[in-house]
């Protein structure tokens, strides 16, 4: 029965974001937690709530800890612990603005904690290296998709159709506590999701982009595989997290070539550069939807195939994403003469 524990939760985290969504924009008005238009990093051209992270956050903690079987509570009580201290974080930084060094603080501690309770990367047969990396990849995947929410609908969908295909990857290996995971992840996104599409009528906020990002690290490192060794394991969630891993390499390379911070807001995510060259809002959205499914599908096909065709789809994966960056340096530098001619 536990095989299928994930539909259930599925449902339940949909339904639940989908109902509290709007009652946390209204919490978020009456607080005035609301997205001031910016032009550093923002496309939105009037004042939005924030606070859609309350129902991300409620729903997907609830269906898990609602639907889960009893022997994943402790592992479950430690991501969702996790999930709480970025949330509340998230929140008092979409309030007062707290800045990039406390909450890199806070995302630091969380992976510590997961890491205590049995959470990390098993790629290496010590601790020395896996606990550093377990580290990074935490606190690089959580602000990568932070990094995301810059455009309506995109940090929702990115989220959603990642938590399908790790939902999808962990049914086929019979993993339950990551099926589960990912199906709470997928719905609670979803159901934000038809709140957030474009033109938004609310913002997740740093309270949800940082607790999305959370989940989909640890999705990362929990999803194993029975066959493929671990020079192909490791690029499954890569493939399935392809977009933001892609984008926060590209703008911490673009940042620090240009001699600015990694940190520092800015108009040169993949999202902005698609827009730079002329298309709407909602087709920048279909366009890195299509990219988010096509790097799953290629993490799918690796985790069913045998070794030697998984690698051979990795190394397309991995030339096609090494291609598109150079695209999108191509990409920035024709906008930059455009600016510097008119």
């Amino acid at each position: 029965m536990d095989t299928y524990q994930f539909f259930p939760i599925m449902i339940v985290g949909f339904a639940i974001s989908l109902g509290l969504t709007p009652l946390s924009r209204q919490i978020a008005i009456r607080l005035g937690v609301v997205d001031r238009p910016s032009s550093a990093r923002k496309a939105n051209a009037q004042h939005t709530p924030l606070m859609g992270g309350l129902a991300l956050y409620v729903s997907f903690a609830g269906a898990l800890l609602l639907f889960s079987p009893p022997r994943h509570y402790q592992e479950l009580g430690a991501i969702v612990g996790g999930a709480t201290v970025l949330a509340l974080v998230g929140l008092y930084d979409d309030r007062y603005e707290l800045g990039l060094r406390p909450k890199l603080v806070a995302m630091v501690a969380v992976a510590l904690g997961l890491v205590a309770a049995g959470i990390q990367v098993e790629l290496f047969s010590t601790a020395w290296l896996n606990v550093p990396l377990t580290v990074f990849w935490i606190v690089a995947v959580t602000n990568a998709v932070n990094f995301l929410d810059n455009m309506d609908g995109l940090a929702a969908g990115l989220s959603a159709i990642a938590g399908f295909f790790f939902m999808l990857i962990a049914f086929l290996q019979g993993q339950t506590l990551v099926s589960s995971l990912a199906a709470a992840l997928f719905g609670s996104s979803l159901g934000f999701w038809v709140y957030n599409y474009n033109p938004a009528s609310t913002f997740m906020g740093d309270m949800g982009a940082l607790v999305l990002g959370l989940v989909l690290a640890v999705l990362g490192i929990k999803l194993t595989f029975q066959v493929q060794p671990p020079s192909i394991t490791w690029v499954i969630p890569v493939m399935v997290l392809a977009l933001p891993v892609f984008d926060i390499n590209l703008v911490v390379w673009t940042r620090l070539s240009e001699g600015r911070s990694p940190g520092e807001a800015g108009k040169d995510h993949t999202s902005h550069r698609i827009r730079s060259v002329g298309f709407s809002t909602r087709w920048v959205l279909f366009i890195l939807y299509v990219f988010c499914g096509l790097f799953g599908t290629i993490g799918l096909l690796m985790s069913v195939s045998a070794p030697a065709v998984a690698t051979r789809l990795g190394v397309a994966g991995l030339v096609m994403l090494g291609l598109l960056f150079g695209l999108m340096m191509w990409v920035r530098r024709q906008y930059q003469l455009r600016e510097e001619t008119r």
